[in-house]
C-alpha cells in the first residue's frame, strides 16, 4: 500500500492523462469519474514496484484502458437505457395489456422468467440459457410450454406471437 503523499503525487502527474483517456473511451463524465477513482484506488492499494516514472505511467495507462474496456463490456452497461429513452416509454399498462401482464405474472417462476426475458427484454434463447444457466433446448421447451399456458389462460387461437 502506498503512502498518501505518493498517491497525491501520482494524481498530480497523471490525472489529466487518465481523464482524457477515459473520455476517449467512455464519452461520459460520470463514468470517467468512476474509472478515475478506480485507477487511483488500485494504485494506492497496489504493491507493484515501479522501475521508473515511465513504467509507472505505462501501468497507470494500462489499468485505465482495462477498466474502461471492462465497463464497456459489463452486463449492466449493455442493459441500461438513457433517460431520453425512458421518457419516450409508453404510458402505464391498460386494458388488454394489463390482462396479459397479469397472466404472465400468474405463471410459475421458471416460465415467467423465460417469457419476461424473451418478450419484454428481447433476449434470444441462447442468451437466456447463459443468463439462467440452462441448456438452450431447455429454454426453447420452457418458452413453448409457457406460451401454451398463456394461450389457455388468455383464450388464444393457437397462432404463435
Amino acid at each position: 500500500m502506498r503512502s498518501e503523499q505518493e498517491v497525491s503525487q501520482a494524481i498530480a502527474r497523471y490525472a489529466d492523462t487518465v481523464q482524457r483517456l477515459c473520455m476517449l473511451y467512455l464519452k461520459n463524465h460520470a463514468d470517467t469519474e468512476d474509472i478515475f477513482q478506480t485507477v487511483f484506488l488500485k494504485y494506492a492499494l497496489g504493491s507493484v514496484v515501479f522501475e521508473s516514472e515511465e513504467h509507472e505511467k505505462a501501468w497507470i495507462l494500462r489499468v485505465t484502458i482495462n477498466a474502461c474496456k471492462d465497463l464497456l463490456r459489463s452486463f449492466f452497461r449493455s442493459r441500461t437505457v438513457s433517460l431520453e429513452e425512458v421518457l419516450d416509454q409508453p404510458a402505464p399498462l391498460t386494458g388488454e395489456d394489463r390482462e396479459v401482464w397479469a397472466a404472465v405474472l400468474a405463471l410459475p417462476q421458471k416460465y415467467r422468467d423465460v417469457i419476461y426475458l424473451h418478450y419484454y427484454e428481447g433476449y434470444t434463447a441462447p442468451e437466456m440459457a447463459r443468463i439462467l444457466g440452462k441448456n438452450p433446448n431447455t429454454v426453447y421447451t420452457l418458452l413453448t410450454r409457457a406460451r401454451q399456458m398463456l394461450r389457455q389462460t388468455l383464450g388464444g387461437d393457437g397462432d404463435e406471437g
